[in-house]
């Protein structure tokens, strides 16, 4: 009997799975909905360490071991983008790019460490 039922457990589950993805249910989702707005490179250069922040602009260039100068009509600022972050995207100095990241702020420079880059729509 115990071995009945589990085996109808793991049938049932299984089907209720193939149910939720046919549907059209995918994990890893996320929320989809209002988020930060964007900022200028000059208004990122006066937030604090670890604000969030969202820009739109241009990669220069290579810095080398990550970083990048990345502009916008206000300035520019070094971002730090990991190799793992750009996800097969690749970009020239004329694409214009949304970065999503956090302010990484010490004592002489302002930099953005970036989560995520993608082209701008």
């Amino acid at each position: 009997m115990n071995k009945f039922l589990a085996t109808s457990v793991l049938a049932l589950s299984v089907t209720l799975s193939g149910s939720a993805l046919a549907s059209g249910f995918q994990a890893g989702g996320g929320f989809q909905g209002p988020g930060i707005q964007p900022s200028t490179v000059a208004q990122a250069l006066e937030m604090r360490d670890d604000s969030a922040v969202v820009l739109n602009g241009q990669i220069e260039k290579s810095l080398g071991n990550e970083k990048y100068l990345f502009k916008d009509a206000t300035g520019s600022i070094t971002v730090e983008i990991d190799n793992d972050d750009w996800r097969g995207l690749n970009v020239t100095p004329q694409d214009t790019v949304t970065i999503q990241g956090e302010i990484d702020k010490d004592l002489f420079k302002t930099e953005v460490d970036v989560d995520t880059i993608s082209l701008k729509k």
